[in-house]
């Protein structure tokens, strides 16, 4: 930034302006604003400045009826994942653009103490803010279960105006799960999540290091499954060219007396069953596993992912909700290439 920075100081220095500068970039239909940080005192004597600089804040365009919020911005990073693709790509959508935020050092040390900024670096710091609060409020819980717990209520997908959120980009487009993941946050919900899908640490291992044939030795000889058996709050079937089954265990972290019903929403083209579609849960049974499976139709047709959701409902305030995304693919070549 030292060169651009140099060439605003320089451009307001010739023009004589007050010490207040903006620089905007992005998509088209999005502008992320940033501080610059320039030696402003200095200029002042150079300039004759009197030392009381005026700011004129206007619109710069006029916007008729709600503004459509949220968005997913052009710059936020997208799914599929090529390394893992049997994992959902990102896990959750945060506020991100133009966000108030403490300044860097650089900026502190020209008197700047916040600034906006844009990028998946302040949608973190949310999330981060988030996961802080639920641990204070459930310091029991696994880094699993609190992922669990901002996935699985993070349902909405609508903006403000009741219409499917859009993704910003060189052309915008209604969103999926490779936009926004589980859904845009909702940390109240969160706090209350009812079911949580957890994860012990060896599990990570056994997935990410034996089924990626990273791993050697008697710690993966006795490993079976796949990568989609690993307990995510989500579910990605890249390539059931028939028929794939994968297991899910939830723990009821709510009433414990519960029963929870499946509501299921197939992606298009794909026969969706879970077994069993009613978990009942008590102070003896917290710990319940069920297995989904997926079974093409038709006959399979190369194509894009297509996507769908789970939802275990206990009839009261608790919706439980899973991305699902799966590619149907007629041979492993196409799965390469595609």
């Amino acid at each position: 930034m030292g060169g651009k920075r140099e060439r605003l100081c320089h451009c307001a220095h010739l023009a004589g302006q007050p010490p207040l500068l903006t620089a905007g970039w992005g998509g088209r239909r999005e502008r992320a604003r940033r501080s610059h940080a320039m030696p402003t005192g200095r200029r002042r004597s150079l300039q004759g400045n009197d030392g009381t600089p005026k700011v004129k804040i206007s619109l710069t365009q006029t916007t008729i009826g709600k503004v459509s919020a949220p968005k997913v911005a052009a710059f936020s990073s997208r799914g599929p994942s090529y390394i893992y693709p049997g994992v959902i790509k990102p896990d959750i959508a945060a506020p991100g653009v133009t966000v108030l935020a403490a300044a860097q050092k650089a900026f502190m040390d020209a008197g700047i103490l916040y600034h906006f900024d844009s990028g998946t670096s302040m949608s973190c710091h949310h999330v981060s803010g988030i996961i802080a609060v639920l641990k204070s409020l459930h310091p029991q819980w696994s880094p699993a279960a609190l992922k669990s717990a901002i996935m699985t209520t993070a349902a909405l997908t609508y903006d403000n105006n009741g219409m499917p959120i859009q993704a910003n980009g060189k052309v915008s487009k209604i969103t999926n799960p490779f936009d926004y993941g589980a859904g845009f946050v909702n940390p109240n919900m969160a706090a209350d999540p009812g079911l949580i899908y957890d994860i012990e640490p060896s599990d990570y291992f056994k997935f990410f290091n034996c089924m990626g044939g990273l791993g050697s030795g008697d710690n993966c000889t006795t490993v079976k499954g796949s990568l989609a058996d690993l307990n995510l709050p989500s579910i990605a079937i890249p390539n059931p060219r028939t028929f794939q089954a994968t297991m899910r265990t939830v723990t009821n972290v709510g009433q414990a007396n519960a029963v929870y019903k499946a509501f299921l929403q197939p992606p298009t083209g794909v026969e969706m069953t879970v077994n069993p579609s009613v978990l009942v849960f008590s102070k003896e049974k917290k710990v319940l596993s069920f297995k989904v499976t997926f079974k093409a139709m038709r006959r399979p047709i190369q194509g894009d992912y297509i996507f769908g959701s789970l939802t275990w409902h206990d009839g009261g305030s608790h919706w439980v909700q899973i991305s699902i995304a799966v590619r149907i693919v007629i041979e492993d070549i196409y799965s390469k290439i595609s």
